[in-house]
């Protein structure tokens, strides 16, 4: 084993990310990076300052041939020896299925936030004259086509979890790739991260502008509730093409971070999943179950929306709640 592979393996032993082993060193991260891909070696006082952090000896970093770490009283605190084997044929695969998913998970969201503009669109025009067919009729018809896209949504997240099911372990899991993984991952990551920041941006401001027509309406044709309705129309149709383009880059962003075990992947964050991961499951089953039995009892999907970004809003203090309580308890 290679030094920079013994720096990958000792890294993630102790479940920190390069940002978390740069800091210890006062080196920036793309040092580190730059040690694990081999592009580079640490200097001799760095060499010690890493083996004394990493409880190993300098021996055992410098010499390739050398296997076993010799403890020196250091921080490790993963000793675990039990850890998921991930080659380099199995991360392509994953980063192969993933970046195939990306754009069907990302459509799937689309149709979602999509599926309630055709029901508020016939609404407000048979309500004020626009098409002449009966209230019940427009209402089916739009009940129809919003059911007919959930469920085309509904089949592309399953189609794409059951793709990914043989990789769930990397999501949970602690992991140990094998020689060429990590730079693999990495120098594809680079690759990625110009089309990921513009994408990540271009959504982001969209959904951020979507509001604009609505408020441009509400001023130019004051009073005039049919133009209203269709601007909010106007206003899901931006909100889904941000999303989209969001989903996309993120689903396969975080590919990456899961094979690095980076991020919300690190291994402390697989050991807070273990405890809070019922969770997150329960909050959005609970929050989509009450937009839906509120749109359909009230019929007001022009302003039911406005659970999502509240909900959004108060997942974090919920959940902070939730763990602060339950440390507590133990």
């Amino acid at each position: 084993m290679i030094l920079a592979d013994k720096i990958i393996d000792l890294r993630k032993k102790n479940g920190w990310s390069q940002e978390d082993l740069a800091e210890k060193l006062d080196v920036s991260r793309q040092s580190v990076s730059k040690w694990e891909s081999a592009q580079s070696v640490p200097d001799m006082g760095r060499l010690v300052k890493l083996s004394e952090i990493f409880g190993v000896s300098t021996d055992y970093l410098l010499k390739d041939d050398m296997e076993l770490p010799v403890p020196t009283g250091g921080e490790i605190v993963d000793t675990d020896s039990r850890l998921r084997t991930v080659s380099l044929e199995e991360a392509t695969s994953f980063l192969r299925v993933r970046e195939y998913n990306a754009p069907r998970i990302a459509l799937g969201v689309l149709l979602c936030i999509l599926s309630p503009v055709l029901l508020l669109y016939l609404g407000a025009a048979q309500e004020y004259g626009k098409i002449a067919i009966s209230e019940n009729r427009a209402g089916g018809i739009g009940l129809l086509i919003l059911f007919v896209l959930v469920g085309c949504a509904v089949a592309l997240f399953v189609s794409a979890g059951l793709r990914s099911k043989p990789y769930e372990y990397l999501e949970h899991e602690k992991i140990d790739t094998l020689y060429g993984v990590d730079g693999m991952v990495r120098e594809r990551r680079d690759r990625f991260q110009p089309v990921f920041s513009r994408q990540l941006v271009i959504g982001i401001v969209l959904c951020v502008v979507a509001a604009i027509p609505l408020f441009a309406t509400m001023i130019i044709f004051d009073g005039n509730d049919f133009l209203a309705a269709v601007s909010i129309c106007v206003m899901l149709a931006i909100i889904s093409l941000g999303a989209f383009l969001i989903v996309r880059v993120s689903v396969i962003w975080g590919s990456f971070h899961q094979l690095l075990e980076e991020g919300d992947y690190s291994r402390a964050n697989k050991e807070e999943e273990k405890k809070y991961g019922w969770f997150h499951g329960a909050f959005w089953m609970l929050v989509t179950a009450g937009y839906l039995g509120w749109s359909f009892i009230t019929n007001a999907w022009d302003r039911t929306w406005i659970v999502w970004p509240v909900a959004g809003a108060a997942y974090g203090a919920i959940y902070a709640i939730v763990k602060a309580a339950r440390q507590k308890s133990e």
